[in-house]
Parts: structure tokens; sequence; C-alpha cells
């Protein structure tokens, strides 16, 4: 398939940067969103973050400025007929997911390919909603998406052979790596990732060190980039915390239980960099 634009819905941190590396990358982007207050904000946010590698010669001013000419935005599902594959962006919610996958197919050619960004949920139990569910499949982007490189490419029990291998080959044109994984929760990356996390957090709720001694351990113990609670705060809290409720659901097993700290941050509103609070402040 030969896949020309990329149909986007969510213009939130995920959609506007796979918005973004689209563009970037030559592809017409047609980008969805609720309201033109959330799309002006993901043009905004993608525009600074274009901005910033322009001022750091990493991306040259002319490649800048045709990457903002590619991406059309509407409130509109009816423009995604436009586009070859389209790609689902929205908040870990299952029953947010199947209604904004509904809408898509609806609006969507009947060839064009239809994609999931989720993090967690099962991919085959989404497709199962859905009049074509060969043509649907897992393609997991990781926060921040311009600069992290990997994207769990998840098969369901009913994506077919070539909707994988479209898909595999526009993750590399996007200057992306795509891993093949099989629909399980949380995949690969998540399924080892946010149970560290959570544990972080127990170690933090139970006073065992500080959050700063907590991530400069792990830091310069285990030799990771940043720490397990500054990551926390860079997802967002109530991501971290819908990855583990989904697991403790689908796995039925206790040692996913979320840890009290962490639902309690949530609750608060406190859910990261995205709120200028979480595990720290961000003032």
């Amino acid at each position: 398939m030969n896949i020309q634009t990329v149909g986007i819905v969510g213009a939130g941190t995920m959609g506007n940067g796979i918005a973004q590396v689209a563009a970037v990358a030559g592809f017409k982007v047609v980008l969805i969103d609720v309201t033109d207050a959330a799309l002006a904000k993901g043009v905004a946010t993608l525009t600074a973050s274009l901005e910033r590698l322009v001022a750091k010669d990493k991306l040259d001013a002319a490649t800048r400025d045709a990457a903002i000419a590619r991406i059309g935005t509407s409130t509109d599902y009816a423009r995604l007929s436009a586009a070859d594959i389209v790609i689902e962006a929205a908040t870990e919610n299952v029953e947010l997911k199947h209604r904004i996958l509904g809408q898509m197919e609806a609006a969507a050619r009947a060839d064009a390919i239809l994609a999931s960004n989720t993090s967690s949920i099962s991919i085959t139990a989404l497709a199962a909603t859905l009049a074509h569910p060969e043509r649907f499949i897992g393609m997991h982007f990781f926060n921040p998406v311009p600069l992290l490189q990997l994207v769990e490419v998840i098969r369901g029990v009913q994506t077919s052979d070539e909707t994988v291998t479209a898909v595999r080959e526009l993750t590399g044109k996007l200057d992306k790596s795509p891993i093949g994984v099989r629909n399980s929760p949380g995949f690969v990356v998540n399924r080892v990732l946010v149970p560290m996390i959570n544990e972080a957090f127990f170690v933090l709720y139970e006073g065992v060190a500080t959050a700063e001694e907590i991530d400069t351990g792990m830091k310069l113990g285990a030799n990771h980039p940043i720490g397990p609670l500054a990551l926390a705060d860079l997802i967002g809290l109530d991501v971290c915390l819908s990855v583990m409720d989904v697991f403790l659901k689908d796995f039925g097993d206790s040692k996913y239980r979320a840890c009290p700290l962490l639902r309690e941050l949530v609750a608060a509103g406190h859910l990261g960099r995205k709120t200028k609070r979480g595990v720290y402040r961000y003032d």
C-alpha cells in the first residue's frame, strides 16, 4: 500500500508528536480533535518543537516550514476520507477508543488502515468491534515522539499480513525503528517499565528514600538516563495509573496493584509535567 496521507485522531501529546514526525518525513497530515482550541494547542506544541530543532541545527528552516504546511486540522471526521492510514491517539480509555475507532471506520476509505497508539489495551479486543478488523493494528509510539526511535507494531488475532507489512514500512519512512509484538497487555516496553515505575512509587510511599534519591539511585546504579519518578512525570501519572489498572484487570494478579500514592496524586490532579506538578513541581 502506498501511504501518502496520515490521519491522526487526537492532538494531545502523542497525537501532535506523531503529526510532527509524519509531516517532517514528507507525508500529508490530517489532524482531528473535538475542538478548535485543542487543535490550536496541538499545532502550537509541535511548532515549538520544530523551532527547538531548528535552534539546535537539527532541522533547517525550510524543512520546518514545509512540515507545518503539510498539516491540516479539523473537527470533522469526514476529512479522514483523504487518509491512507488513520492513527487513534486518544486517552487510555477503552470506551473512548471504541467510540473513536467506530467514527474513524465510518469516515475512512474502505481500503484505509486503522491503527491505535494504545500503550496497554488489547488490539484484538479493539479490532473485534470493527467491520474490517484485518486492517486494524497497534502502532505504539513513545513520548516524546520526535526523539524516541521505537514503535511497537502490535498484531491482533485478526490483523492481516498486508497490514503488518504496510505499517512496518511506514514506520521506517518515519525514521523510526519497529519491533513486532504479539498482542498482550502492555506489550513489551510498558509490561516491563510501568511496574518498575509503580514499584518506585511504593519505595517513595514507604519512606525508604526521597524522590530525588530514588531517581539518582536508578540513574547512577542502573545507568538509566532518567529516574523512574521523573519519567512518570514525563509520561503522565494518569497514564501510568491507567496502565497498571489494565494489567490488574487483564492478568488478575495482585502484583500489578497500583501504589496508593500514585492513585492519590492522580486524584489530586497532579499528573506530572503537563499539569506542572506530579512527583516534582515544574513552576
